[in-house]
């Protein structure tokens, strides 16, 4: 019997030794094709790291330091309020593409690393992401944002998944911990990951679950357990960028962060930007051309390009100089767009007033109201505002009048009031320019053009004027004061009337003479001039030259 079950272990032991055998020479047959495979690939991804083209002059000349980034002194200064303290704050920037978001935001991480009482380390790390290209899973397979788990079943789990162990990945949640997460474009984020990211903004942790996991299984390792148990962490400072306006941006998420707002550039500061990136390209540029280049190019980005590609033509005829010709050859092939002048005329008219306006991300503008007498039954016509406007969305959506129809109303009744307005007539008030307003910021303004236009009386054409009209013809305060006197500022007026309410400190010293109302009659004796000065302008208008040989300074 022993030597029966000798023979049958000798029979095993030699079985499983020849299995072995065989599997091992298999092995060795299939290594080298795998190490010459390697070995190939690796060569491959070698030379192609060898090759390099030159370098974007977008990329050449990307701002690194605050002085380099034009344009954008206020915003960057309220970047470092925020972030640059003991108490750190989640900040969402507002402001048209190409004007220096990102740039500003690196700036002021490396500047608040040095701040005295920072939370932010020297190695703290700045995590750079889009969120029109943040690609998820709802199943939670793959998710760059938040992270996710490689269960077992998996194909790759490794040695791990082979004992059927969850391997939680990290995302740039968790990448950003201790320093920044900037997200571009967060307004474009899908709704799903919105409310994920407002969770792990109140958390500063990201929690995962797995059907795979066993919080009993002893073979887990102990750093998987710990993150099943209490979350990957991810306590990071939140800088999102958008091109929305305030209004789109979700409301959860805006109380969460504070609000910072980047302005469009100027065309002086455009042309800075043009010169200094033909400099960094190692060509030179007229300031002619580069005032040029600012008129057609909408932001600090376009110029570049379009520094770039004239530069392109400047190599081709082996010139170091970009001159006009070359400029205006961009403009034409690229088919760009002129931006529109924002200076205002400041001729005294009857029937026109310079109102202020706020559009897109908190951006002031100049609007020409004008306003003339029609035969007519006691009423103001308006053109060129909203009518109705529809609030909630969904199956809540509610249909009201707009606030500027309202503002047109409480005109109507002040006219009337104050006996301006008959009932043999009526009074057209118009605002030019194709894009319906909406607000009642305009009512003062629309008031103004009116009298003027009922009385012959001209308006200052060198100010400008915003705020509310009550139906007792009280000025009421209006929001987005500061970007409107700023815009006045650039369209080189030289007052801007505002309510009293909306009055600060600042603007004592602001470029611009403001000044505050409290009623319409204070408006009226302020900005409507006496009829005989638009009469004199006119005489003096109609007179005929002087010969040229009459002249003293003709010789």
């Amino acid at each position: 019997m022993t030597m029966v079950l000798f023979v049958i272990q000798l029979a095993v032991t030699v079985t499983v030794g020849v299995y072995f055998m065989t599997q091992l020479r298999k092995e060795k047959n299939v290594q080298p094709g795998v190490k010459r495979e390697s070995a190939r690939e690796y060569e491959n991804l070698r030379k192609m790291r060898a090759i390099h083209l030159s370098e974007p002059l977008s990329e050449h000349v990307r701002p690194q330091v605050f002085e380099d980034i034009v344009g954008q002194e206020e915003g960057i200064k309220s970047l470092k309020a925020i972030l640059c303290g003991a108490n750190p704050q989640h900040v969402i920037i507002y402001g048209p593409p190409g004007i220096g978001k990102t740039c500003a935001a690196r700036a002021v991480l490396e500047y608040a690393k040095h701040s005295e009482g920072t939370p932010f380390k020297e190695n703290a790390p700045f995590i750079e992401i889009d969120a029109t290209c943040v690609r998820f899973d709802e199943r939670a397979i793959a998710d760059p944002l938040f992270g996710s788990v490689h269960d077992p079943i998996y194909q790759g789990a490794g040695a791990l998944g082979v004992q059927g162990v969850p391997q939680p990945k990290p995302g740039a949640v968790s990448k950003a911990h201790g320093g920044v997460l900037f997200l571009d474009e967060i307004g474009e984020l899908h709704p799903i990951q919105m409310n994920k990211l407002l969770k792990v903004l109140e958390d500063r942790r990201v929690q995962f679950d797995s059907a795979y996991y066993d919080p009993d299984d002893m073979s887990v390792p102990r750093y998987i357990h710990d993150i099943f148990k209490n979350g990957m962490p991810a306590d990071f400072r939140l800088i999102g960028a958008t091109t929305r306006s305030p209004e789109e941006m979700p409301p959860a998420l805006r109380s969460r962060c504070m609000e910072v707002f980047f302005r469009p550039l100027e065309g002086e500061e455009i042309a800075c930007i043009a010169q200094g990136a033909a400099q960094r390209a190692g060509y030179d540029i007229a300031r002619e051309t580069a005032v040029f280049c600012s008129k057609y190019a909408s932001c600090g980005r376009d110029a570049i390009n379009m520094v770039q590609m004239a530069a392109g033509l400047a190599q081709m005829d082996k010139r170091i100089d970009i001159r006009l010709k070359d400029m205006e050859w961009v403009v034409q092939s690229g088919h760009y767009a002129q931006r529109p002048e924002h200076i205002a005329s400041q001729e005294n008219r009857i029937g026109a007033v310079h109102g202020l306006a706020v559009y897109g991300a908190h951006q002031g503008a100049v609007m020409e109201i004008e306003a003339t007498v029609v035969p007519g039954d006691g009423r103001v016509l308006v053109t060129g505002i909203v009518d109705e406007e529809e609030l909630g969305g969904g199956a809540h959506v509610m249909r009201r009048r707009s606030t500027a129809r309202v503002s047109a109303d409480n005109v109507t009744t002040v006219l009337k009031m104050l006996g301006y307005l008959k009932n043999d007539q009526d009074v057209h008030v118009n605002f030019p320019g194709g894009a319906p307003v909406d607000g009642p910021s305009a009512g003062a303004a629309m008031a103004i053009a009116a009298i003027s236009a009922l009385t012959g009386r001209p308006v200052d054409g060198g100010c400008a004027i915003t705020g509310e009209i009550s139906v007792q013809g009280q000025i009421k305060p209006v929001g987005g004061v500061p970007e409107k006197v700023e815009a006045a500022r650039r369209a080189g007026l030289i007052s801007v009337y505002i309510p009293r309410e909306n009055m600060l400190e600042r603007f004592e010293d602001c470029g611009v003479h403001v000044m505050m109302l409290d009623c319409i009659e204070q408006a009226i004796e302020k900005l409507l001039l006496p009829k005989d000065i638009c009469e004199k302008e006119t005489e003096n208008a109609a007179l005929p030259l002087l010969p040229l040989a009459a002249s003293p300074t003709a010789h």
